[in-house]
């Protein structure tokens, strides 16, 4: 498998772990956090941070509405136990 394969099999991957948490509603951040490590902040944070690798600047919200599907204030309020 060449280097762009796999770049591109890594970014569906992580796309299909988005929507998969984005429809999820029902776990909250705390027990991704417990069970996995990480939870959705996590996700968001980790995006910025590879695109600044890249030059690119991403805020803290705009980086959360990618990973959540909405802003966070948002899913907050809808969501959050």
């Amino acid at each position: 498998m060449n280097d762009e394969t796999k770049k591109e099999i890594q970014s569906a991957a992580f796309e299909r772990l988005m929507h998969h948490l984005q429809n999820r509603k029902d776990v909250q951040n705390i027990d991704l956090m417990n069970l996995a490590g990480f939870c959705r902040n996590c996700l968001s944070r980790w995006y910025r941070e590879e695109a600044e690798k890249k030059g690119i600047s991403i805020s803290d919200p705009d980086a959360r509405k990618h990973v959540y599907g909405m802003s966070y204030e948002t899913w907050k309020e809808k969501h959050q136990k």
